[in-house]
């Protein structure tokens, strides 16, 4: 029985950032978000899986939306909104990533507006979002 010394593999999947952030899984999202289909139909399975990017924190997110513009950010809350209600285990409470991706929006002078807040309510029973906890 040899004993050897592990080795992190360094580097990722080749279109993920050193944030973890795999941007052509955002795209998927953001298509997902855009398309008239019904959403459970259109996320794939590895998709699916990746919960754990609605309860990034709040900062990683803010950083990551320099590569993203205004809509495609409304795009992405419109995912995260549908997913927590929609798919299992992506419930996110106050560490939703529509809180940050909201305030992004709101620095950038283009808050949500009446309408895009009335969708938020209508897709979601959370009561943190869009602006998080008081």
């Amino acid at each position: 029985m040899s004993v050897g010394a592990w080795e992190p593999q360094v580097g990722g999947p080749q279109n993920e950032t050193k944030e973890g952030f795999n941007r052509e899984q955002l795209l998927r999202l953001i298509t997902i978000a855009e398309s008239d289909t019904p959403f459970i139909e259109s996320v794939k399975n590895e998709d699916k899986q990746a919960s754990k990017l609605i309860r990034l924190p709040s900062q990683r997110w803010i950083d990551e939306s320099d590569n993203w513009s205004s809509d495609q950010i409304w795009q992405l809350i419109r995912f995260f909104t549908q997913a927590e209600m929609k798919l299992p285990g992506w419930d996110a409470g106050a560490e939703s990533a529509v809180i940050p991706l909201s305030k992004v929006l709101r620095q950038r002078s283009v808050p949500l507006t009446k309408d895009q807040l009335l969708w938020i309510r209508q897709h979601s029973n959370n009561r943190y979002l869009p602006y998080g906890p008081l």
